[in-house]
């Protein structure tokens, strides 16, 4: 089954999001855990989430993925920064156990002159602090563009702050198409190429979900501007093929591209159109 959805507003609750899910014929969708700008989050209302979970039942939905807020950043030179980025994820963590068993998907930051490992042991430090082997929730690194001195701009730096967490089990890869490809990875011309050399340094299960997004600029740009699906310059042939690997079958699949709500609605249809499973 293709799991699909997209980027969703929180602001009315889980419930409302299921409803717009499945009006635009999607089975699964992100969304932010709170101001994806600022610090604040909303208290989860139980009477919602039970309203949700029923739709996710009655639906067949797959899981979601929940993102963090832009402002985390793990790795930051400031300790203030470092010390948010620990308590909203370890907040965001506690609520998602009232939607058990999904994802929830974080930048792994910005090192700022600091330098990659130390970005990096900053990040695995903060798994570590958080992570436990209670939690049903599932944290995934996303695979970066490579703007200025964001990490995880290759799968190199990925496999190295996971090898440094002690709950593997607790951790994955969202695999973006548009950061994978901006960040220099040629998902068009050698799909098979890239898939296999992720496989060797972290492992081709640990994808466990995928930000479908075609990109505006080139490969190799490091400037992470996504597109709509076809209009840009991974285009829609290549993104296909993505969602009919059949090491992608059942995770997963998050439209970032911009659009408005019966936007993704044509792109779900196309991609379910296009679809071999």
């Amino acid at each position: 089954m293709l799991y699909i959805g997209c980027h969703l507003s929180a602001s009315k609750g889980y419930a409302e999001m299921g409803r717009q899910a499945v009006g635009m014929g999607a089975n699964t969708f992100a969304f932010f855990t709170r101001n994806p700008r600022g610090g604040s989050a909303k208290q989860a209302d139980m009477a919602d989430v039970g309203k949700y979970l029923e739709i996710a039942e009655k639906h067949d939905f797959g899981k979601l993925v929940a993102h963090a807020p832009y402002t985390m950043n793990p790795c930051s030179a400031d300790e203030k920064t470092r010390r948010f980025s620990r308590q909203a994820m370890a907040e965001d963590i506690k609520k998602m156990e009232f939607t058990p068993n999904n994802y929830y998907n974080f930048h792994p930051g910005c090192h700022v002159n600091q330098g990659v490992e130390v970005g990096i042991q900053f990040i695995a430090e903060q798994l570590n602090e958080v992570l436990t082997a209670e939690q049903t929730t599932v944290v995934l690194l996303e695979t970066m563009a490579g703007k200025g001195s964001e990490i995880g701009r290759n799968f190199e730096e990925i496999g190295e702050i996971m090898e440094r967490v002690e709950h593997q089990e607790k951790l994955g890869v969202c695999f973006d198409t548009c950061h994978v490809w901006d960040s220099g990875y040629d998902i068009v011309n050698n799909l098979d190429g890239v898939l296999e050399n992720f496989d060797k340094i972290i492992g081709i299960k640990r994808i466990k979900a995928i930000h479908l997004n075609d990109s505006k600029n080139p490969c190799g740009s490091h400037k992470d501007r996504h597109e709509c699906i076809g209009k840009g310059q991974i285009g829609a042939d290549a993104l296909i093929k993505i969602i009919n690997r059949p090491e992608f079958r059942g995770i997963p699949i998050i439209l970032e591209t911009p659009n408005d709500i019966d936007g993704y609605a044509r792109e779900i249809k196309f991609l379910r159109e296009n679809y071999n499973g």
